[in-house]
């Protein structure tokens, strides 16, 4: 049985068949790690010329003349050369022979696009890293309604910027929000955090919510117990609540009429229909004094009265008198009563004898 046994071992399992040891892996290796790319790796450079173009606002062309020097320092070193163009108002970024990594020129795509949409030079720079990437979330579409957005914007920001901050510790990205678009720089697990907060802030969920499931997960992760294992149970499940708006009144629709509405009366229609536009100007002077002393006597009636009422005295409440009996005698019937009497007492003789 020994034998036999050993002989299995030795004999490779069938799916094993046509496997070779390669003897350039090993568990020894992180194959989660990126490695530079250095000239070495491409020694024959670019084939043909690679080049992207953006246009950026007149506002950020101060900006972009005074950051151009160092930009242009940066680029040589990975050999890619930027073009400013002031008249047209546009970037351009293109490859040259001196170029040995191919993914570089669409990480300098991403960096132009970033300097134009407001990102200052010492943030977008870190695009060209090996390990950050960036993200330009669209959010105008996500809400219809122009003050709702505004509002739910504002909200991402927090007050004085504080939500922002917060957000940008806890996923390790640069966050910069901008018209109708959110710039973000960082890892790619950082970024996808970053727009799942974005999306769901717009869908009227409060950042604060995703910020305290952050906070939790930070503290998982450290713990050593708890690291692998699955953390829905300690994660907060936030329930939704309908809270109560506003009814909004539906205007019943007028019956439709190919005619226009009558023009309404201008002033002077109206001066012309009472005779007034006629009269002088003492004239319509002495009947505007009249106007205003009738209101001012009918102001000063009002007030007499309000006055009044306090001296006037409460009604009192009478007490109700007891209804006496108004049947008289004659009304009383005495011959029925005398025969009740006689019948009350042949009964009880009755029951006597009995």
């Amino acid at each position: 049985m020994s034998e036999n046994d050993t002989d299995d071992t030795k004999r490779p399992r069938k799916k094993d068949k046509y496997r070779k040891d390669k003897p350039w892996d090993h568990d020894g290796i992180d194959h989660w790690n990126v490695d530079e790319f250095k000239p070495e790796d491409n020694p024959h450079g670019m084939l043909e010329e690679s080049s992207f173009a953006t246009l950026f606002p007149k506002y950020r062309e101060t900006y972009l003349r005074e950051v151009w020097p160092l930009l242009e320092d940066k680029l040589k070193e990975f050999g890619i050369r930027c073009h400013l163009d002031a008249v047209e108002g546009s970037m351009t970024v293109s490859t040259t022979r001196k170029t040995f990594d191919p993914y570089i020129i669409i990480k300098c795509r991403d960096l132009i696009k970033l300097l134009s949409r407001g990102v200052p030079y010492e943030q977008a720079s870190r695009v060209l890293e090996d390990e950050k990437t960036c993200d330009i979330i669209k959010i105008r579409n996500l809400v219809r309604n122009k003050e709702r957005f505004i509002k739910r914007r504002q909200r991402l920001v927090g007050p004085n910027g504080a939500t922002l901050k917060a957000l940008e510790l806890l996923t390790e990205c640069y966050i910069l929000v901008q018209g109708g678009t959110v710039s973000a720089i960082g890892s790619f697990k950082g970024l996808k955090q970053v727009r799942k907060i974005v999306e769901d802030t717009l869908k009227n969920v409060h950042p604060i919510y995703n910020i305290k499931i952050l906070m939790i997960k930070r503290e998982l992760a450290k713990d050593p117990v708890l690291k692998d294992e699955n953390w829905d149970r300690f994660l907060p499940k936030f329930k939704s609540k309908n809270v109560q708006r506003k009814k909004v009144k539906i205007k019943e629709k007028k019956p439709y009429t190919p005619f226009p509405p009558q023009q309404t009366e201008s002033k002077v229609d109206k001066e012309l229909a009472s005779g007034e536009y006629f009269l002088k100007q003492d004239e319509k002077a002495a009947k505007k004094r009249q106007l205003k002393d009738q209101k001012q006597e009918e102001a000063g009636q009002n007030r007499k009265r309000k006055r009044d009422k306090s001296f006037v005295p409460p009604t009192e409440n009478k007490k109700k008198e007891k209804k006496k009996d108004t049947t008289s005698l004659a009304d009383v019937d005495v011959e029925k009563i005398k025969k009740k009497v006689k019948f009350a007492q042949k009964k009880k003789k009755k029951i006597s004898s009995s």
